[in-house]
């Protein structure tokens, strides 16, 4: 890309000064005679190279397809601001915060696109931050080499694969798919101009870098459209010596670090405000960026935008014998762990599986649940109690199969495991939730440790997440609409090779959303999820049928995750269509429908004022008006309460509404959705089903890589 801007800059006294590039498409504010041919030399090879220029279309300043190219003018000012591109955002590597006890540098950077909304032309900028490793990934694998000597290539494998790295020559990112073993870089590969190179050669002639280990494997990315002119897919391979793993995808165990990166990375509304007006003043401040600009007719507002938003009525908790307001943080954790839920599964036969060692703190739980249990609702008996020699994993799970074959009527069973380890967890999860299907929690005995007051409320919370297991409803919401299913949607997407994605799919099962249906699907990559999403739907009436006496919902919303503004046309000409096909299948059955698609990763913020001072939004926070879409009808929802950093809104986008249901009442039924995950007293940034379906296929793509046994699917066995 960066030969191809060189190469064109040469030829300015044809093009002019003002010029816009992205690497394919030339914007220019005059005609050229047609067409227009050049000569350059390339910088690599020194071969001579012929640019044909031929104009493509004449646009007028109104039109949608401006929008690109006003955002191919914005990255050039980005540019000249001294910020390096890495992917669609910018980084400023000079001022990153170094944390040299964890090895990790911080680079602080933007995001930022141009977007036409209904207020207007848009910049939308985020502050964002990219993690890199001090080490290469070449270190890394001698640190591997050192500790795993006899299962090095298999824990290389385990350890890379999946993760993505940076060139610190280019500042380009890849997301490692493979190691080729059999590749060094004294091997060769072909140029452009058709000549072979090895890997030494070319890093020394293109960047000066000298390898110095020329035995290191190479390291294989598989682009997702780079194809050679066979149809073959075109290899990038990389040398390890330079690369550097960025993220903090394997360090997630380590609390402390996660902690001190979040404590550079999070920001107040305040220190947020100050990072965007000190972009916008830079760009006012540096006369070549504020002209870059102005020669294409563009200038930006020298403060952020400002707009009226809406917060929606409170919304009452019910429980089983009393209701009541939560306090303004939305929290509501005094009233589950003190008062009944709307109900409680009797706990009379389950059990307890430790290693022997832990005795002590076995008793210590069973006696803590029995003293807690009361004000919950809960009944817990005294559990069958299974002690094991040691906490290898062959003993717990030969042990569990053998309980769990030998024993019908179990309807829990606790695991306390001595340290965090994702195989024994696995392997636990496996039996459970694929083998011997029963309700099972797992107990790493560290969160068993410390003071009493600890220990109850600790035992609180696994009570409460224990009676969802086994099929109780912890508390509700008020809900008006009759007849009404809500259903909620996820993808879970491996990053291993050749890993199928996984649908996850939950939908409530009574009027007041508190019982829940579960379905996971496999599929292959590239499977249309419409195939899917008939068989997720068809399982689920074939289930209700019985239990709703033949009569099923009138009204049904999806909310459905996992989709990029790109995909919203498949979502509405595909998936839909699909959904109302099934509907058929059940004589004189046509509910109305609405659907939503959720979306998290998005770029706007807002914030509040409060005595004079930026905060984040209250709980309840809507947006529908002046940022919102051109084409769909969409909203902005902040429904979670932030402690620190900023609230991030959640944008919901209805692109279908056969339910009359006024956009008022769609917004409100979404904020009661959002009280009732029942992992967290409190409110969250999505839907319940939403999170319950994220949960879903994240345990059955990541730990199960198996569908989990339909005898669990009326419970929510995953939390």
């Amino acid at each position: 890309m960066s030969t191809r801007f060189a190469m064109l800059k040469e030829h300015q006294a044809v093009t002019g000064d003002v010029t816009a590039f992205d690497g394919s498409i030339l914007y220019l504010p005059k005609l050229l005679p047609q067409p227009v041919s050049l000569k350059a030399q390339r910088r690599s090879d020194s071969e001579e190279i012929t640019i044909t220029i031929q104009i493509t279309k004449v646009l007028e300043p109104s039109s949608d397809l401006c929008v690109p190219f006003y955002n191919v003018v914005f990255r050039r000012v980005m540019r000249i601001l001294d910020m390096k591109p890495i992917g669609r955002n910018f980084f400023e590597p000079d001022q990153a915060t170094v944390l040299q006890r964890y090895r990790l540098q911080i680079w602080p950077g933007y995001s930022v696109s141009i977007r036409k909304k209904d207020g207007g032309l848009f910049l939308l900028v985020d502050t964002i931050h990219k993690v890199i490793h001090s080490d290469s990934i070449l270190n890394v694998m001698h640190t591997i080499y050192r500790q795993s000597l006899n299962s090095f290539q298999e824990e290389c494998f385990k350890q890379l694969v999946g993760s993505v790295v940076i060139t610190r020559y280019n500042n380009r990112t890849y997301r490692i798919n493979d190691i080729d073993w059999n590749k060094t870089p004294r091997d060769s590969f072909t140029l452009f101009s058709g000549e072979e190179i090895t890997f030494v050669d070319y890093y020394s002639k293109a960047y000066g870098i000298t390898i110095r280990e020329l035995d290191q494997p190479l390291l294989v990315h598989r682009p997702r459209e780079k194809q050679t002119s066979d149809g073959k897919l075109d290899l990038v391979l990389l040398v390890p010596e330079l690369t550097f793993m960025t993220g903090v995808r394997e360090m997630r165990r380590d609390s402390r670090m996660v902690k001190d990166l979040m404590k550079e990375m999070l920001q107040s509304p305040k220190q947020h405000y100050t990072c965007l007006t000190s972009l916008l003043r830079r760009i006012k401040d540096k006369p070549e960026a504020s002209q870059e600009l102005m020669r294409w007719g563009l200038s930006l507002d020298p403060d952020i935008h400002r707009t009226q938003g809406r917060i929606l009525p409170a919304e009452r908790i019910n429980l089983r014998h009393s209701s009541f307001i939560p306090v303004k943080d939305l929290m509501w954790n005094k009233e589950v762990t003190r008062e009944a839920s709307i109900s409680a599964i009797a706990m009379n036969y389950w059990l307890l599986v430790y290693p022997k060692r832990l005795q002590d703190v076995a008793k210590t739980l069973v006696a803590t649940m029995e003293s807690t249990c009361g004000p919950i609702g809960m009944r817990v008996s005294r559990p069958t109690v299974v002690e094991l020699k040691d906490d290898r994993i062959e003993t717990y799970a030969k042990t569990i199969q053998s309980v769990l074959s030998s024993e019908d009527k179990v309807q829990l069973l606790l695991c306390i495991i001595s340290s965090s380890r994702e195989d024994l967890y696995r392997a636990i999860k496996k039996l459970c939730c694929v083998q011997s299907p029963v309700p099972s929690q797992v107990i790493n005995v560290q969160s068993l440790s410390g003071q009493l007051g600890k220990l109850r409320t600790v035992v609180q919370k696994v009570l409460l997440q224990m009676n969802c297991k086994l099929g109780g409803e912890l508390w509700g919401v008020d809900i008006p609409l009759k007849q009404l299913m809500v259903i909620g949607m996820d993808i879970y997407h491996s990053r291993s090779k050749g890993m199928r994605s996984v649908i996850g799919f939950v939908a409530s099962m009574n009027h007041i959303l508190t019982r829940w249906y579960s379905r996971v699907v496999f599929q292959m990559p590239h499977q249309e999820i419409a195939d899917s999403l008939q068989l997720c739907l068809a399982s689920l009436f074939q289930f209700l049928l019985p239990q709703m006496n033949h009569c099923l919902p009138k009204k049904i919303v999806i909310y459905r995750d996992g989709v990029s503004d790109s995909q919203l046309d498949t979502v509405l000409k595909y998936e839909i269509p699909q959904m109302q096909k099934c509907f058929k299948t059940f004589e004189n059955y046509q509910p109305s429908m609405v659907v939503v698609v959720v979306q998290k990763q998005i770029s706007t913020n807002f914030y509040t004022m409060e005595e004079e001072q930026f905060v984040s939004p209250p709980p309840g926070t809507v947006i529908d008006h002046t940022v919102t879409s051109l084409d769909w009808q969409d909203f902005f929802l902040v429904a979670h309460h932030s402690r620190q950093g900023c609230s991030i809104p959640t944008r919901y986008i209805c692109v279908l509404n056969t339910a009359n249901l006024s956009f008022e009442h769609l917004q409100r039924l979404t904020f009661k959705l959002c009280h009732l995950y029942w992992n967290w007293p409190g409110t969250i940034r999505v839907p319940a089903p939403c999170k319950y379906a994220h949960k879903l296929a994240f345990l059955s793509g990541h730990i199960l890589h198996h569908e989990p046994s339909t005898q669990l699917c009326d419970k929510l066995f995953f939390l």
